[in-house]
């Protein structure tokens, strides 16, 4: 089903690029920076200090009064001002009010072009806050651009080896990362990475940042060996350099442990996303939206172990805390009301997941728009609990939204379409209509070979689930040869024991038995079920 799953983000480098972006402003002024008033500084200030605090409410009343004090010290059209529209801005994009953010972002933009000229580094600054608000939108088309821009911008005003053009550099790529062109996102990337290690010292929190980013990328891509020692390079410059109990070494945790989620080492991830937990606890307080992310990052691993009992109480607390936080309708409300309802549904609770899954829907349209990315995520979940329950008629027009969404959001070869082209074929497979599977999975199975690579554990799923068709319909000889491929891939990306792997056994076991190979059967089904017992012993029921 199409949960969000824990896995690595963006956010140490958005903290980083945020931190620049309230700042640049006045860092670049030329000269020095206008006096203003103790009043406007002390709004400033209590502004930023409920921002930080994840207490946005509050902050934008504070960051409101600053924008009135600066239009009153400098006038309207002062680029003092436009910084002062861009933190309140940034303060209405965390709460989910995008339609009042855009606009304040738009506003400063105008005044710096107007101001200090189109090609100043602040314009730059400018274009990515714009450009970050579409892209938490899923309005990527019209970020491209802008990044583009800032990046042109940086170049010229800076030079090629500023840190400004990596955090342009980085901006960029992570577009094009989140529309699944890896391949354009890679090289700009490393640039970004080299750009960082020459200009700034080798244990730079930007250095970590650009670590981190390109570790994401790896991962994205499967290649999970390639992404583990980037990652524990980004955690190990975090500790030196932010100290051992820093929110930024937090999320460092946080992407390590999700590398490790991802490749069924639960008993390696447990500490980190414990460790993770404390810390942000301890630095922000029990009811920061971060502690929501961390309690539902350690949920989300006790689910993979089916420790659902265990799961259930943190994702319970992740959801009051983003609504208490963040407000009754905030996207990520709609985010913890999604993997609580998963929850739900993996245990059988279908009746207690369904209200769930509709508010969760209806929260996402909106706050981002029928439209959106996530939207079709939604559906594609409630789909899914309706396909649980035999309602396939209700399921399949959902999943029909959902896969025209993405298909529109994301363009026709995102791995997110293959992703809903996969679940849909399941609907039909499940209803017998095989022929109407056929083409949807192999479809799908392209899209991501050439998004993902042919080595990534997403091929080896699609692999797995066309054979199962093929099987159904009594054609083993064309099943074989791709259960096979699909094992070697799982077991050369996650490892021997991996659950996929005893998964992807068990199915080739039913193979082998119908077609007279029991001895053979009984091997791959003896392997299955000592991956099970081991991992059964790592995760003991509790």
């Amino acid at each position: 089903m199409a949960r969000a799953m824990d896995k690595p983000r963006e956010s140490v480098m958005r903290t980083y690029l945020l931190a620049g972006a309230l700042l640049v402003l006045l860092s670049l002024w030329p000269g020095n920076a206008p006096a203003q008033s103790e009043a406007l500084t002390q709004a400033f200030q209590q502004g930023q200090d409920l921002h930080q605090a994840g207490r946005h409410g509050e902050a934008a009343r504070y960051f409101e009064k600053a924008v009135e004090l600066g239009e009153q010290e400098f006038g309207g059209e002062h680029p003092t001002v436009a910084m002062l529209l861009n933190n309140l801005a940034t303060t209405y994009r965390a709460q989910g009010r995008y339609a009042e953010a855009e606009s304040l972002h738009k506003r400063a933009l105008a005044i710096v072009e107007k101001a200090l000229g189109p090609e100043h580094p602040n314009v730059a600054t400018g274009l990515n806050n714009l450009a970050l608000l579409y892209r938490a939108q899923g309005r990527q088309a019209e970020a491209e651009p802008l990044y583009k821009r800032a990046l042109a911008i940086s170049e010229k005003a800076l030079g090629p080896d500023h840190p400004y053009v990596a955090a342009s550099l980085d901006n960029l790529a992570m577009l094009y990362r989140a529309q699944g062109r890896q391949a354009e996102a890679e090289p700009l990337f490393k640039r970004a990475l080299a750009i960082s290690e020459k200009a700034l010292a080798p244990d730079h929190p930007y250095v970590a940042a650009s670590l981190n980013n390109l570790a994401m990328l790896y991962y994205a891509q499967g290649r999970y060996a390639e992404a583990e020692p980037f990652y524990k390079r980004a955690l190990a410059i975090s500790e030196k350099t932010l100290g051992p109990d820093h929110p930024g070494v937090g999320q460092s945790l946080i992407n390590l442990a999700g590398l490790y989620l991802a490749q069924g080492r639960q008993a390696e991830a447990e500490p980190l996303y414990k460790r993770d937990l404390a810390i942000r606890e301890k630095a922000l307080g029990a009811e920061h939206p971060d502690v929501g992310q961390s309690l539902n990052n350690l949920a989300m691993l006790y689910y993979a172990q089916g420790r659902y009992a265990e799961a259930e109480p943190f994702y319970k607390r992740d959801l009051a805390i983003s609504e208490k936080a963040l407000g009754p309708d905030h996207p990520d409300v709609g985010q913890s009301l999604n993997n609580l309802a998963g929850l739900y549904l993996a245990q059988g609770r279908q009746a207690e997941a369904e209200p769930l899954f509709k508010r969760s829907l209806a929260i996402r349209e909106k706050a981002l728009g029928a439209e959106h990315p996530y939207v079709g995520q939604s559906l594609g979940n409630l789909a899914t609990l309706y396909r649980a329950q035999g309602r396939q008629a209700e399921a399949e027009p959902l999943y029909k939204r959902a896969l025209a969404i993405s298909e529109k959001a994301l363009g026709p070869e995102h791995p997110g379409v293959g992703q809903n082209l996969n679940s849909l074929a399941e609907l039909y497979r499940a209803q017998d209509r095989h022929a109407e599977a056929e083409p949807l999975y192999k479809r799908s199975l392209a899209i991501i070979e050439k998004a993902l690579g042919p080595e990534h554990p997403n091929v080896a799923a699609s692999l797995h689930n066309l054979a199962e068709l093929y099987l159904a319909q009594g054609r083993q000889a064309e099943a074989e040869p791709l259960y096979k491929l699909a094992l070697a891939i799982w077991e050369k990306a996650l490892g021997a024991e991996h659950p996929n792997l005893a998964t992807g056994l068990e199915n080739y076991a039913a193979l082998l038995e119908k077609t007279g190979r029991g001895a053979e059967a009984a091997k791959m089904k003896a392997r299955a079920k000592a991956i099970r017992a081991k991992r059964a012993g790592e995760n003991p029921a509790k």
